[in-house]
């Protein structure tokens, strides 16, 4: 019997690729509307086809109207024709005509298995994307597989994710079958299927190391208020605790350095400036220029400026290499700083 036949040939490769059976009598269905509206054209809808993975019977119907002049032979029967069939009905009433699988062909289960892998492919794609769109801004971890010039293309859970020389860390370097920890940063569909984009640089992958590591943070005691970062080199994080018996810098450093040397050892020794916040300004900003310590400030709150003054030997500390310590403090406080003796 083709229909079982059909059901059987199709059942033992879903299996393989582990689709369950709800979803397989919906590909088969597919499958014959697919093979109908190549034979009868696409603008038709007088067909019904049902499968029954139980008893493993597909059962195709054909309605048409009937008619004393046949027209169109896909939706109308004669009425004579019909009579023969059922005696008592008349014109205008629904014939319902009985369509065996076998007259599709004796290629029907080879391009029903094309179809349904096709089908299986399309299923195990949106899978990916709705599972890892649920994983976006999070931490995953995987193999690299294969290294270009500027991507690195990482296996996470059967998935290929890429991880693009701009998101990676300056100093990574990879070689195949290397861990590799990143956030999910995007995911977009493409007719390739899922296009899934990981970064190591972005801020968001440093707030997440901080959760892991720090369980104040994740409890929700501590709280993480900005972060600015050149990724691989240095980053500067503002804390805070409402709760006055937690330090909100100390623990995030850990007993004797343990918590942050573990974030700096996944971010190949990214130093790393941890600063209590507070809502005074100028407090704040000086605590974020640190090591420098200015001489003195002059804010201007509405535009956000400030102008630090410092002496001699503190102003390179406080611009930094390549300007980058009154970057990342401008970056982490929102003022515009600028750095004078």
């Amino acid at each position: 019997m083709i229909s079982k036949d059909i059901i059987d040939a199709f059942s033992d490769l879903a299996k393989d690729r582990g689709i369950d059976r709800t979803n397989l009598g919906t590909i088969i269905e597919d499958l014959f509307y697919n093979l109908i509206h190549k034979r009868y054209g696409e603008e038709r809808d007088n067909f019904s086809v049902i499968v029954n993975m139980e008893k493993g019977e597909i059962e195709i119907y054909q309605e048409k109207e009937v008619v004393d002049e046949v027209i169109d032979e896909v939706s109308e029967i004669h009425i004579k024709e019909a009579q023969k069939v059922e005696p008592d009905l008349e014109l205008g009433d629904p014939y319902i005509d009985v369509i065996n699988p076998e007259d599709f062909g004796r290629r029907l289960i080879n391009t029903g298995k094309q179809f349904l892998a096709q089908s299986i492919r399309n299923i195990e794609k949106q899978a990916i994307y709705d599972e890892f769109e649920d994983k976006l801004g999070t931490i995953i971890s995987g193999y690299v597989n294969q290294i270009q010039r500027d991507n690195v293309f990482v296996t996470c859970e059967s998935a290929e994710l890429v991880l693009p020389k701009s998101e990676q860390i300056q100093n990574d370097r990879y070689r195949r079958g290397d861990t590799v920890r990143a956030i999910v940063k995007s995911i977009d569909w493409t007719p390739r299927g899922p296009d899934i984009i990981l970064s190591r640089s972005d801020n968001v992958f440093l707030n997440r190391l901080f959760e892991m590591e720090i369980p104040e943070i994740e409890d929700g005691l501590i709280e993480i208020k900005e972060v600015s970062r050149v990724a691989g080199d240095r980053s500067k994080v503002i804390v805070y605790s409402s709760d006055k018996r937690i330090d909100a810098v100390g623990a995030c450093v850990g007993m004797r350095g343990s918590r942050i040397q573990a974030i700096v050892r996944e971010l190949n020794g990214e130093k790393i400036d941890i600063i209590n916040w507070t809502p005074q300004v100028e407090v704040l900003i000086t605590r974020a220029l640190s090591p420098a310590k200015p001489l003195n400030m002059f804010i201007d709150e509405e535009k956000k400026y400030v102008v630090a003054v410092f002496n001699d030997e503190d102003l390179p500390i406080a611009i930094g290499k390549n300007g980058q310590n009154i970057k990342l403090s401008s970056e982490v406080t929102g003022y515009k700083i600028d750095a004078v003796k």
